[in-house]
This record gives C-alpha cells, structure tokens and sequence, in this order.
C-alpha cells in the first residue's frame, strides 16, 4: 500500500476530530504529503468507518494514484496549500468558535501571545462556496504570511511539516478564537502590540525540549 504511514496518521488523526470539538458529522478533512503525492480524506465517510486502505492517494495536480473512493471536495484548498507553501500536512476543520467568529470578524486580533504560532494575527478568507478555485484562491491570499486561516462562514484551515503539528494548530487556533469571543462579550479586549507578538514569535521558534 503506498505511503502507508501517512495514511495510518491520517485516520489516527481523523479519529480525534469529533472528540476535540473540531468538527461535526464528516466535516472537515485532513491530508498528508510525500513528494509528489498526497494522501487525502475522501468525501463524506464517516470517521469511524474510515480505515488507511479508504484514504487516497493523489498527485498534486489531483489525479488519483491509489483511492476507491472520491477524495475530499475540498480538494482544491489541500493542493493550492501544498502548491503556495512548503507544507506537508494540511488540516481544515469546522470548530464552532472559529466559525462563529468567521462572521463577526475580518481577523482573529493579537487576544494572546498565542498568536505568534501561526506567525500574527489570523485573518478570515472572503465567503466563497466550498470545494470551488475561488475559495483556495481566498485562502491562500489569507494565508499570505501565515499558517492557519479562518474561512468565511465556514471553518479553519491549518497548516505544519507534520500532522502533528497542523493539528496541533487547529487546536490552538480554536481555543484562541473561544479566549476572543469570551472576551468581547464582556466589552473591549485588551491587545497586544506588533513588537511583541514579534517577540514572542522569536521565542517560540526555539521553544521546545531540546538538549541542554
């Protein structure tokens, strides 16, 4: 079976979406690259029937390798990601907070430290329909200098050199967006400057256990 790993850590990765809150039903979807190919979601299958062999394998230009069933119809937004940046893994999700926030907002502002993951404040991709060119143009433009996005009345996309790290994104991304929207309610938050999410930014690329 080809890549056989990236497709193992996709279902593994597939099956904590609906426990951590990230989606409802089917939505969303996740994939991996290797080279010249990606190992993608397909359309629609419940993530709890959903097994390595049912994950498939496609070129970057979307042409199937190796996949029974058709991929994601989120198609366009996984391979204009790969195509617009050096990522390896790319994770679209449907959190509520994100979500929520996608039609208050034009960008998740500087709320935490935080923010710096994803490399500043996290902008809202324009409302086009799902699975169309006109909503991966839309993100890469948001994307422009970031990791992670929030799509217009529809979700996040986030991106990392791992599954790991993607997911851990959306994550992260989703419980800033909750820290905003709690905090609004309550009146005007209070926003940390540019200089310091630079800062903090700085600090995070060395962070993480490592040899003394």
């Amino acid at each position: 079976m080809m890549l056989e790993r990236e497709r193992r850590d996709v279902v593994a990765h597939c099956r904590r979406l609906r426990p951590d809150g990230l989606v409802v039903g089917t939505s969303g979807n996740i994939s991996v690259r290797s080279g010249d190919l990606v190992a993608v979601t397909p359309s629609g299958l419940d993530y709890d029937e959903l097994t390595p062999e049912l994950v498939g394998v496609h070129r970057l230009d979307g042409e199937p390798v190796e996949a029974t069933l058709a991929p994601t119809t989120e198609m366009p937004m996984h391979l204009a990601v790969y195509a617009g940046t050096d990522a390896t893994a790319v994770v679209h999700t449907h959190s509520t907070a994100a979500t929520v926030l996608s039609t208050l907002a034009d960008e998740l502002p500087p709320i935490h430290y935080l923010i710096a993951l994803f490399g500043g404040p996290v902008r809202v991709a324009a409302y086009a329909t799902y699975g169309t060119r006109e909503l991966a143009d839309n993100m890469i433009a948001a994307l422009d200098g970031r990791t992670a996005c929030i799509l217009a009345n529809h979700g996040t996309v986030t991106y990392g050199d791992t599954l790991a790290k993607a997911y851990s994104q959306a994550l992260y991304l989703e419980w800033l967006c909750e820290v905003y929207l709690r905090a609004s309610s309550g009146g005007s938050p209070r926003l940390l400057p540019p200089e310091e999410i630079d800062r903090v930014r700085r600090k995070i690329s060395s962070y993480g256990a490592r040899p003394r």
